[in-house]
């Protein structure tokens, strides 16, 4: 059956529903742009329409009741039928890069260079393979690859010419934000350089989510590789220790990023996303973990007479929190369509972000308090930096989601505010790898 005849029998389907309420010419061409940009990402013509239809059932219920009545026979085509790898699939491209990028990060130890090296350049070292992955598959102008590439030049430059003072805080935040920096500069490779809409930006928001969610269960897979291999070993009187800390562990990890993104590639065709049941289990637990962090910061207020615990290892805990609540806003934001009505979820929603305001005024007073009483260093800067960002961010999400739930605005809004962080991430982590470190002495 040709693609046509496909989005024929989705038409006929849906213009059959009498409660339908959208004009369903409206529908299809929202599928044809939603197929039209799915092929340009290298799908074929099934995998584009099953992956569209899949995201017209998060806009509308009689589409997702169409997905889920045709997606044995599509899936049955896409996976149960190949007898052979598909073309362009970039399985193979994806087993050559992560080989590499095992390569490239034994590369330096091999060369004696110490661990706060190897560190030093973790996104130089684990990051580039999985950008030429995307390069590839997206067959990137080549404007997109120098806008790409310069930028990992560039990191690489910096993180290696700069004389960081070993193990000082400077070389650390450098390693970290490059990580942030060339993460968001990955997702230019992403979107075939296509990078000023929502849309491109919202896809790599949703890929990213998926991302670490495949890495993690890599990263658990390879955790029990690595346990048996140190008992089966230590069974036979031998110790493989050397061999799992050195090779298995390291080589492992660097090729687990390519691999991880190339199954978010993979399992696009999966209909049910993962994303919503995350956010929904994982939203309600963090509401109560901040709400849990208010109490106990008002209860030691009360009882101390002063400010909370305004201790480093406290308050980085904290910046981590809002971190992650951050990434449940905008990974529940990919999951949802534009035409679904406010619900409870976004009004647990709206208590989130309100309880994240309150943690982030507390770091920052905090924060701010511990800069007055020891002076400015790059650490606290740094974090003083990244809460600023974070409550901008969450004091507009907050505006803007009480508007959706009130019937006032559209959730397009939320999300063109949420993607136009993005270059604000981008900005203020190169801020942190190039200007930080001369600022304070390299220390």
């Amino acid at each position: 059956m040709g693609l046509e005849e496909r989005i024929a029998e989705w038409r006929g389907y849906v213009a059959r529903r009498e409660a339908i309420g959208t004009d369903v010419a409206e529908l299809e061409e929202h599928l044809r742009d939603q197929i039209d940009g799915l092929e340009g990402s290298g799908l074929s013509e099934d995998e584009a329409f099953l992956i569209a239809v899949s995201r017209m059932g998060r806009l509308d219920d009689l589409s997702r009741e169409f997905a889920r009545e045709h997606s044995d026979r599509l899936w049955k085509q896409l996976v149960v039928a190949e007898t052979a790898p598909r073309r362009g699939s970039g399985l193979w491209l994806a087993i050559g890069l992560a080989v590499a990028a095992a390569v490239l990060v034994k590369l330096p130890s091999l060369f004696g260079l110490p661990m706060v090296d190897i560190v030093r350049n973790a996104a130089v070292l684990l990051l580039p393979a999985l950008a030429v992955y995307f390069l590839i598959c997206r067959r990137a102008s080549i404007a997109t690859i120098v806008a790409v590439g310069v930028p990992f030049v560039a990191a690489a430059v910096l993180l290696n010419v700069y004389p960081f003072v070993a193990n000082g805080s400077t070389m650390f935040l450098a390693a970290v934000h490059a990580c942030v920096a060339l993460w968001i500069v990955t997702g230019v490779a992403y979107a075939r350089g296509e990078w000023r809409g929502v849309r491109p930006r919202m896809d790599f928001i949703r890929f990213t989510g998926e991302w670490v969610v495949y890495y993690a269960l890599l990263a658990l897979g390879g955790g029990v590789l690595a346990a048996l291999t140190l008992g089966v070993f230590s069974a036979m009187g031998m110790d493989a220790t050397p061999f799992v800390g050195n090779w298995l562990v390291p080589c492992g990890a660097a090729g687990a990023v390519v691999i991880a993104g190339w199954l978010v590639e993979a399992k696009q065709a999966v209909i049910e996303n993962i994303a919503p049941v995350l956010t929904k289990v994982f939203t309600p637990l963090f509401t109560a973990l901040l709400l849990t962090l208010i109490v106990a910061g008002i209860v030691q207020a009360a009882s101390t007479g002063g400010l909370v615990d305004a201790r480093r290892e406290v308050l980085i805990i904290f910046d981590l929190v809002l971190i992650v609540v951050v990434g449940l806003l905008l990974y529940a934001l990919s999951a949802r369509g534009d035409s679904l009505r406010p619900g409870w979820f976004d009004t647990l929603q709206i208590v989130l972000v309100a309880s994240a305001i309150v943690v982030d005024l507390v770091v920052l007073v905090a924060m701010a308090s511990r800069v007055g009483a020891f002076g400015a260093s790059a650490n606290k800067i740094a974090s003083l930096g990244l809460n600023a960002i974070l409550l901008v961010n969450l004091t507009g999400s907050l505006w803007m989601q009480v508007r959706f739930v009130r019937g006032r605005g559209g959730i397009a809004a939320l999300e063109r505010w949420q993607t136009s962080f993005l270059p604000v991430y981008l900005a203020w982590s190169a801020i942190v790898v190039v200007v930080f470190p001369p600022v304070f002495a390299f220390a």
